[in-house]
C-alpha cells in the first residue's frame, strides 16, 4: 500500500474501460435485463454479476441448459454495439488521457474489440494507442494475462504499470500481475472496500509535468481520510521506442 511519502515510478498506465473511463451501465443493464428475463433469472440478483468479466464467461458460469454461451454472447455483444444511448465519459478522464504520452497508455477491457471501440467513440473519447480486448487473451479477468500482454506491447512489464480499475475482477487481475493499482468508484452503487488508492473520478487527481518531461500523478489535497494516497511518476522516454503501441 502506498503512503503519502512514496512516489512510485511506472512506465505506463493501463485503464479498464467500462466503469473506469466511461459509464455504460444504463446500456448494459437494459440489454442484460431483457436477456435475464427471457431466461427466467432474477434480474436484481443477476445484474451485479455482469461487470468486469467477459460476456461468454458470465453466461457460461450460469450453467443454463440448452444455452450456447458463445452464441448468446455474440447476440448480446451485437445488441450492446447497437445500443449506446446514455454512454458517458467519466468526469475528468479526457484531460487525464490527454496528459499521457501516446506510447505510455492503453485500454485493457473484458469487452470484445468492436464493442469497446463503439463505446469509446460514443463517449467522445480518443481511440486508444493500444487496446487489449476479450479476443486477445485465452483467460480474461481475474486472470492477469491481459495486463501482462498490454505491458509487453508497450515495451515494459506489468509490475512497472499503473492500472486503473473499478471492478473486483479487474482489481484481482491487476494484483496478480503485480501492478500499482488505482481504484475508481464513480459508478459504484455502494462503497467497495479496497486497500489500494481510490478516487471517485479523475478530478480527484493532480497531474504535473516534471522538469525531465515525466508526468507526476497524485491525489489532490483534501477529500478526507484515505487508506492510501496515489503518488506515481510516469517516466519520460518510456516505454521502449522499439515497441510501437498498436490496436
Amino acid at each position: 500500500m502506498l503512503t503519502t511519502s512514496q512516489v512510485h515510478p511506472v512506465d505506463a498506465v493501463l485503464l479498464d474501460m467500462d466503469g473506469t473511463i466511461l459509464n455504460s451501465i444504463k446500456s448494459a443493464e437494459r440489454i442484460w435485463s431483457a436477456w435475464a428475463l427471457r431466461h427466467g433469472l432474477d434480474v436484481d440478483a443477476f445484474l451485479p454479476t455482469i461487470h468486469g468479466v467477459q460476456t461468454v464467461e458470465t453466461i457460461r458460469r450460469l450453467g443454463l441448459p440448452s444455452v450456447d454461451p458463445h452464441a448468446e454472447a455474440a447476440a448480446i455483444t451485437q445488441a450492446e454495439i447497437d445500443d449506446v444511448e446514455g454512454i458517458e465519459a467519466i468526469a475528468g478522464v479526457a484531460e487525464f488521457l490527454g496528459a499521457l504520452a501516446e506510447g505510455s497508455w492503453g485500454i485493457v477491457t473484458s469487452a470484445p474489440r468492436a464493442l469497446a471501440l463503439r463505446r469509446i467513440e460514443a463517449a467522445g473519447l480518443p481511440t486508444p494507442p493500444l487496446l487489449i480486448a476479450a479476443e486477445d487473451v485465452a483467460h480474461g479477468k481475474p486472470a492477469p494475462d491481459c495486463f501482462h500482454l498490454a505491458a509487453a506491447r508497450l515495451g515494459t512489464t506489468a509490475d512497472r504499470c499503473l492500472v486503473v480499475e473499478d471492478s473486483r475482477a479487474g482489481i484481482v487481475a491487476a494484483e496478480r500481475a503485480g501492478a500499482t493499482i488505482l481504484v475508481i468508484t464513480s459508478t459504484h452503487p455502494t462503497p467497495m472496500a479496497v486497500e489500494h488508492p481510490a478516487i471517485v473520478d479523475y478530478r480527484d487527481l493532480v497531474l504535473e509535468t516534471t522538469p525531465d518531461g515525466s508526468l507526476h500523478i497524485r491525489h489532490a489535497q483534501g477529500g478526507g481520510d484515505r487508506p492510501a494516497r496515489l503518488s506515481c511518476i510516469v517516466k519520460a522516454g518510456r516505454p521502449s521506442e522499439t515497441s510501437r503501441p498498436r490496436l
